[in-house]
């Protein structure tokens, strides 16, 4: 809960002055002995912990998911295996898992979404990284629009979608390859874009460092670039961007 919510408890006297501030004493963090969960993230940045799956034991992902839900009503999973994915379902049956973008989430009834955000993919191979950042921006609590295989291999494409990205109040440009999509994109909108680049393509793309390396060195002005295929902190960003403007 953020400070609002609690103050509403109290006004609607579903709370006691004494229960809330002792809610406001917890320490801002709960220790699990192998993790702490940052209780009080929401109220800094305004989005709850979400938990990156990979490599978690199975113990840890199960306490971890169940104690974020109990706290926020709704948790997000990042990077989830097939496995983890029936595991969470064992003790949060209404869980959701996407095998493509790995997202594995349980989200709240009847959200309300604000404002919009374009993500765009150079190609089909860069879906997976686009719906991680897609997914994570639609429960952060924006909407989305998905413009995909738009690479500049064949402009037309991207050309035939324009007015409805430039009509978005940030956009998500996800390639592999060379990377050039950003900076095409960056050239044509007057918003901000978020360049990922993707560890797609042939030997001389290093796993995605060719178009890192590009994107970085993007002559487009409002090109911002993230880590290879971190989709996730690019719909992170560009929900903060989007919520930013709606307010």
């Amino acid at each position: 809960m953020n400070a609002r919510q609690v103050l509403e408890k109290v006004k609607n006297g579903q709370w006691s002055v004494d229960e809330a501030e002792a809610y406001f004493r917890r320490e801002p963090f709960e220790d699990l002995g192998y993790a702490k969960i940052d209780s009080h993230r929401k109220i800094r940045s305004g989005a709850a912990e979400v938990v990156f799956c990979s490599g978690k034991a199975d113990e840890y992902l199960l306490q971890l998911f169940k104690r974020i839900y109990e706290e926020e009503g709704q948790v997000l999973g990042t990077r989830a295996s097939l496995q983890q994915a029936e595991l969470i379902k064992t003790i949060l049956p209404e869980a959701v898992y996407d095998p493509l973008s790995r997202i594995l989430k349980v989200e709240k009834a009847g959200k309300i979404r604000q404002g919009l955000v374009a993500v765009c993919t150079a190609g089909t191979a860069d879906i997976p990284v686009a719906e991680e950042a897609a997914q994570t921006a639609e429960f952060l609590g924006s909407n989305v629009v998905r413009i995909f295989d738009v690479g500049v291999s064949g402009l037309h494409r991207l050309l035939a979608r324009l007015d409805q990205i430039q009509d978005t109040n940030c956009i998500v440009a996800v390639a592999g390859m060379e990377g050039a999509l950003a900076s095409v994109i960056g050239g044509l909108v007057d918003k901000p874009v978020l360049a990922v680049p993707t560890s797609v393509g042939y030997g001389a793309s290093f796993h995605g460092v060719s178009a890192l390396l590009t994107m970085i060195n993007s002559c487009a002005n409002g090109v911002a670039t993230l880590n290879i295929d971190n989709g996730f902190g690019a719909g992170y960003m560009a929900s903060q961007i989007n919520l930013a403007i709606c307010k």
